[in-house]
């Protein structure tokens, strides 16, 4: 039998498909921080004052969150990672559930499949977030973790309904905008 046209994979395990493996990570990880936000950008002080009625605020705030949506969870979860710090096995939970995020939910390339069936994203997006929640609740940190998050939020929504939305700049909504419509 004849291969004419296959490409070659690496599929034995070994220096080479762990080196493969980690540079797909670095490269996820990269596209997955490319939604992030320049912090400069984030925290212009001219582009700070008091939104006029509720109607302006809640329009900043859903703007903004969708504008700044990694920094806010970059933010979140550092003050959720500081509150932790004083609880040392609630700290290694995050680690490790940070890990499994990592591997089971953001790197991987193939669905995931268990005892050979495939395992849909939204199951595994359900089970892992459900697994973090409980394995820090079961840590006795629930008050640390309740209260920064809350903080988080706080943060979160001060911010977003502050900052005015007048000079964010979306390069792709742009892009789609000028190109000329397909409809003739």
């Amino acid at each position: 039998m004849t291969n004419y046209g296959t490409i070659p994979t690496s599929s034995s395990p070994g220096p080479s498909a762990n080196l493969e493996y980690l540079s797909r990570a670095k490269e996820r990880i990269k596209e997955g921080l490319a939604a992030r936000r320049p912090w400069k950008l984030m925290f212009n002080i001219r582009s700070v004052n008091f939104p006029g009625n509720l109607s302006e605020a809640i329009s900043r705030v859903r703007t903004n969150l969708a504008y700044f949506r990694m920094n806010y969870t970059i933010i979140v979860l550092f003050i959720l990672f500081l509150s932790l710090l004083w609880h040392p096995i609630s700290l290694i939970v995050f680690v490790v559930m940070m890990a499994a995020w990592l591997f089971l939910y953001f790197l991987r390339d193939e669905p995931l499949v268990f005892f050979n069936r495939t395992i849909n994203d939204r199951v595994v997006l359900i089970v892992l977030g459900v697994l973090t929640i409980v394995f820090l609740l079961l840590t006795h940190a629930t008050l640390n973790i309740l209260v920064s998050l809350l903080i988080g939020a706080a943060v979160v929504l001060v911010h977003a309904s502050l900052r005015k939305t007048d000079d964010l700049y979306d390069e792709e909504s742009a892009a789609l905008m000028t190109e000329p419509s397909s409809s003739s």
